[in-house]
């Protein structure tokens, strides 16, 4: 694995668009996407551009496999996969919130938020193919291109920057939500009537 993980370190940008592929298919990589990321542009800082695009079309491409699988799959295999514990609460949740359940987790890259049951979800209730992928990358874009500018400014010290604004992109993450959340609501109450 660490031979695979050099070759496609010596790749550069199409090294990145394979480890994002990769990673947003489901398939864990050594690392993720992140953090190989933010290695390639304190590597190489005038081609992080380069390695945000790369890292972006790759998530798109990968996620967009992710989501024909969990849609093929339908409703039978979301409840498989959602029947008890986290996975129904996840289910619940991206009921109730749609694809704002996977906007938040595809936009910070904080451990732990759980964006793959949530484009499962998408997949497997039908959502639209087009509104997934814009969603993705409204969230993509931006993240790859923090984390590519990240490192291509602070160097070596990204990922301790990161550790000491954790709690800043939890807060930032509660709220974007509710504030999405509320123009979603106010936008439906408006429709509606």
């Amino acid at each position: 694995m660490r031979h695979f993980w050099n070759l496609l370190v010596s790749l550069g940008p199409p090294g990145i668009f394979a480890i994002a592929a990769i990673e947003s298919t489901g398939i864990p990589s050594p690392g993720g996407t992140d953090i190989a990321l933010l290695a390639f542009t304190i590597a190489r800082p005038a081609d992080a551009f380069w390695y945000a695009v790369c890292a972006t079309l790759g998530s798109l491409m990968g996620s967009a496999i992710f989501f024909e699988i969990a849609r093929r799959g339908g409703e039978r295999y979301l409840i498989r996969i959602t029947q008890t514990g986290r996975g129904a609460r996840f289910r619940a949740w991206f009921l109730r919130y749609g694809l704002l359940t996977v906007f938040i987790p595809a936009l910070l890259p904080i451990p732990g938020l759980p964006f793959k049951m949530f484009a499962a979800c998408a997949g497997a209730v039908g959502v639209s193919r087009t509104r997934f992928q814009i969603v993705l990358a409204a969230a993509r874009i931006p993240r790859f291109a923090g984390l590519a500018y990240l490192g291509s400014q602070l160097g070596e010290n990204s990922t301790a920057w990161l550790r000491a604004h954790i709690w800043h992109m939890l807060a930032l993450a509660v709220l974007l939500f509710a504030a999405l959340y509320a123009l979603i609501r106010l936008a439906d109450r408006d429709r509606l009537q």
